[in-house]
């Protein structure tokens, strides 16, 4: 059972199925949706990022729309959390499986977003806490990310099982991790280091949710490609972005190259296809 997905998000917030299927038919047809309905759609999609979907924060937020509350009531989730793996961890898995938990953060925000142990604890190791993540993932806490050594199908057969990334399972969560006032910089914008972690983690979600395994495509040459999903029956690069400036160099470096035949941008931007790639507004990642 996973917290609710942005489809459940949008019913508690009063969308009918109805809507939900007109908006998806600018999906199916790749056509621009009106911009009253885009702006008030990214409005929910920025909301879901930061209410997320714990089912009570949910109800909380519909009723009251006080995003302070909801701040409140995350941490106190998160502390549950900590205190389960408090409880339920044995042994040392205790403090290795909570320090792992409060890295995740810090992980997100390099411009390398491979999981490294040492961010955990200095001279960290796999072998010392690889078994703590493990233990992450099994209570429904993370997801992972592996890198794929080539950008081809299939993709389980192209995995590197030591390189990986970890997205937490509620952005909302995420967000509750962070400093205070990480709520207003979302609505303003601002988010520094954390706006492209963010909105990857939002999308990792979404992705895992519709029960997707995820992966991504990064290389020595510093060409990286935030996720690849198998899209009608291809491999298909997603490179996500923030806002409405979708301009990605790895992304276009791989096209080129001819590795790859189709790809898609989420963005802030309208549904526009160029060629062999489409940008679709982040919101319509429920549909991939």
């Amino acid at each position: 059972m996973f917290s609710l997905d942005f489809e459940e998000f949008l019913w508690a917030n009063g969308m009918t199925d109805a809507s939900i299927a007109s908006l998806k038919s600018y999906f199916d047809q790749k056509a621009e949706v009106p911009m009253a309905i885009h702006q008030r759609m990214m409005e929910l999609f920025r909301l879901y990022i930061l209410v997320g979907g714990m089912p009570n924060v949910v109800w909380d937020f519909v009723n009251n729309h006080d995003l302070h509350r909801v701040l409140n009531m995350q941490r106190s989730i998160l502390r549950d959390y900590e205190d389960d793996i408090a409880k339920y961890a044995e042994g040392s898995e205790k403090a290795k499986a909570r320090a792992c938990f409060l890295s995740i953060p810090r992980q997100l925000a390099k411009d390398y977003k491979k999981f490294q142990y040492s961010v955990v604890e200095k001279k960290g190791t796999a072998k010392k806490f690889g078994g703590s993540l493990a233990w992450l993932y099994d209570a429904g806490t993370i997801n992972f990310c592996y890198n794929l050594k080539r950008p081809e199908l299939p993709f389980e057969g192209n995995v590197e099982e030591d390189c990986f990334k970890v997205y937490m399972r509620d952005t909302g969560l995420l967000i509750a991790m962070l400093d205070d006032g990480a709520q207003e910089d979302i609505l303003d914008g601002n988010l520094g280091i954390y706006k492209g972690a963010i909105y990857e983690n939002i999308i990792a979600d979404i992705f895992g949710k519709a029960g997707k395994k995820l992966y991504y495509f990064e290389k020595s040459s510093g060409m990286e490609i935030d996720f690849f999903i198998r899209h009608l029956r291809k491999a298909t690069a997603i490179e996500v972005k923030s806002a409405e400036n979708t301009k990605a160099k790895s992304l276009s470096t791989l096209m080129k190259s001819g590795l790859v035949e189709q790809a898609i941008k989420l963005s802030g931007r309208n549904v526009e296809k160029r060629g062999s790639t489409v940008n679709l507004p982040l919101y319509m990642a429920m549909f991939l």
